[in-house]
């Protein structure tokens, strides 16, 4: 063989091994990756089911403050809380020392102070499991089953995005009235035998209170963010105008995402993804309502979208608002660790999960079956969206590797 000849073998070869190396070291990283993933789901799958056991090990602090420093910019719990069952028994059980009517918004909630000095929000039952929100997505009260639902959905999806929920029973006469504020307190009433009460919010209203099953009303409690994290809100870019007949650009501008990353923070950063990981979560659980988002305040778009108020969501099982998932279709871009989560989510294993994750609630059962059917539905349809993404452009383009990593320093 001449010398030219050896010297272009040579050089082929060098050009194959870089290749080879190349694409070998990009499989170890994905496949490192990918049994990271696995490991987390199968660590998430092992703490499904919460025993609500008030008995702190290894600590002195409360549960609260427990809770607390659980608290960073991309977390609201850690994927390992083996404290989680005593914070969320102080929730359902801890004496109510204050109760006065809720934080501003559109619907009816009051806002608790527990033994300790923890708030915590109430939203009460206005609804059977088995009754069906008809007409628009947002319609209807909220629900505080849904809280409770999306809470332990948020855990199953690897998020950790949610603050905690929980159910519980409240006697009316003797646990919120006597430590009342006048305010509140203006708003009970009684009809027939049942305890009720209206509060204070934009679509409150005297004609449409709540009602007890005599005294014991059941509700759910949101655990209040610490306020060393003060919230910052933002208008949420896939919004609705909620006006008949005028539609939001999203709605008719194919190219709509094109100009959102343009716009800060969605224009770097982890924000973008956030509100695609939220579209999938909101389409699961039907809630169309997601108009605004709260983040930590002044965080440039580093820190999560904060999944709050999740009640306009479990209302009608037979209804799929694909539209909820505008941001995924219309960006076609999904985190490696959310795609692949999905994935392990199919064959059932959403509902089955989910159903275990809400056994231990004192509102068990949280939702009625033909809920839990639906998510393992509208799964399928986000599995098939995220396919006709790669189809059209690629798996290198539509599935993006941002994993951050978080410390609970």
């Amino acid at each position: 063989m001449k010398l030219k000849q050896r010297v272009v073998l040579l050089a082929i070869l060098v050009v194959i091994f870089i290749f080879t190396k190349v694409f070998l070291i990009d499989n170890l990283d994905t496949s490192a990756a990918n049994r990271e993933d696995q490991r987390a789901f199968h660590r998430m799958m092992a703490s499904l089911h919460v025993e609500l056991d008030p008995r702190l090990d290894h600590t002195l602090q409360s549960p609260w403050e427990i809770a607390a420093q659980w608290v960073v910019p991309r977390e609201v719990y850690p994927e390992e809380t083996p404290e989680l069952g005593a914070v969320m028994h102080a929730m359902t059980t801890k004496k109510i020392i204050k109760a006065d009517v809720g934080y501003k918004g559109t619907q009816l909630k009051a806002l608790l102070i527990l033994e300790g000095g923890q708030k915590v929000v109430f939203k009460p039952k206005r609804y059977a499991r088995d009754y069906v929100v008809e007409g628009e997505p947002y319609a209807g009260y909220d629900r505080h089953n849904a809280e409770v639902a999306a809470f332990h959905l948020d855990r199953i999806l690897g998020f950790r995005r949610a603050p905690l929920v929980v159910g519980r029973f409240v006697n009316l006469r003797t646990e919120i009235k006597p430590v009342a504020t006048e305010q509140l307190l203006g708003t009970f009433m009684t009809v027939g035998n049942n305890t009720c009460f209206y509060g204070k919010c934009y679509y409150c209203r005297e004609t449409e209170p709540a009602c007890a099953d005599g005294d014991i009303m059941e509700g759910s409690v949101t655990l209040w963010l610490p306020d060393v994290w003060p919230l910052q809100k933002h208008r949420h870019p896939w919004g609705r105008t909620y006006r008949e007949g005028k539609l939001a650009r999203w709605e008719y501008d194919e190219s709509y995402c094109d100009a959102v990353k343009k716009t800060s923070p969605y224009d770097s950063g982890p924000r973008l993804l956030d509100i695609i990981d939220t579209a999938i979560f909101d389409y699961l659980i039907g809630n169309a309502d997601r108009h605004h988002y709260e983040s930590f305040q002044d965080d440039e778009g580093a820190s999560m979208l904060i999944l709050l108020d999740n009640a306009k969501s479990f209302g009608n099982p037979a209804l799929d608002e694909r539209s909820i998932l505008a941001p995924l279709y219309q960006c076609c871009i999904i985190r490696v660790s959310t795609w692949n989560r999905l994935n392990y989510l199919k064959n059932g294993v959403l509902k089955s999960a989910l159903k275990t994750a809400m056994s231990h609630d004192p509102i068990s059962p949280v939702l009625s079956d033909p809920h839990l059917d639906a998510l393992d539905q509208r799964l399928l349809s986000i599995l098939a969206t995220v396919k006709q993404c790669t189809d059209q452009f690629g798996p290198d383009v539509v599935l993006v590797e941002d994993r951050m990593t978080l410390s609970h320093l």
